[in-house]
């Protein structure tokens, strides 16, 4: 494997493990003293700040279902969106086994079934069904996807493509926390739910499956409402590498 590939998978899971440390830890660690506002809020900006951190070498997609988005639009081919969703996952795991390490140095706290798991019915705040759950979950990880893919030039995060990211995940996190507690996210939601257990593991495939399909009903929406003068040709064409599109960012910026 060459090396900036290696360089973009790792930069996936750093950043995969940072946004389920950071924003789930707000979620859960710190959520009665932040509220609703606050979480988005820990969401959005780490986003952001990942994006201008990890952005030029893997895209910053941290999310499968952004990798998936990609991968439909044809932006990355199929060898690179696998390892993409092996570290994310692995990322999402690793964050969330710190988040718990430091759940377990509050006297008192409960894990099981929470660790800013997602879920509905009587894990819901607004007690949303299941098939509510699954509507808004895809409803909203195709307004994330859709603003990723409008806003990129191919794969890498350049300029300040990272504020409109960050902002779209605020105001999807806003509408979903009283819903679902917002995944659009299948890493973020397998890592914490791995830890808590119980209901969160039961529920979970609803927020593994609705944000990959809001996903890749972005990306069919995407196709339609923009122009794709830089999409492969097909399945057997490889991308250029991440390196090379942000080396030609950085020419321009120059």
């Amino acid at each position: 494997m060459e090396d900036v590939d290696r360089r973009a998978i790792i930069s996936e899971f750093l950043g995969t493990l940072l946004l389920v440390l950071i924003a789930v830890g707000a979620a859960f660690l710190s959520d009665e003293r932040i509220g609703t506002v606050g979480i988005a809020l820990a969401f959005g900006f780490t986003l952001l700040a990942l994006a201008y951190a990890l952005g030029p070498i893997s895209g910053c997609h941290v999310n499968p279902a952004v990798t998936l988005g990609f991968l439909v639009a044809k932006r990355i081919n199929t060898a690179t969106a696998v390892a993409y969703w092996v570290a994310q996952f692995l990322g999402a795991i690793a964050g969330a086994a710190l988040v718990f390490l430091l759940a377990k140095q509050i006297p008192g706290l409960q894990t099981h079934g929470k660790m800013g798991s997602n879920g509905w019915g009587d894990r819901s705040a607004v007690h949303i069904d299941m098939g509510g759950a699954f509507l808004a979950e895809v409803l909203l990880t195709f307004v994330l996807v859709f603003v990723v893919l409008a806003v990129t030039h191919r794969l890498a995060v350049t300029g300040f493509d990272g504020l409109p990211i960050g902002m779209a995940l605020v105001v999807v996190h806003l509408i979903g926390i009283p819903l679902t507690g917002t995944s659009v996210n299948p890493a973020r939601s397998l890592g914490p739910a791995l830890f808590a257990g119980g209901p969160a593991l039961s529920q979970l495939w609803l927020f593994i499956v609705a944000p990959l399909v809001g996903g890749a009903v972005a990306a069919g929406v995407h196709l339609l409402t923009h122009p794709q003068p830089n999409v492969l040709a097909d399945d057997h064409v490889v991308a250029r590498s991440v390196s090379a599109d942000a080396a030609v960012a950085a020419d321009e910026a120059g």
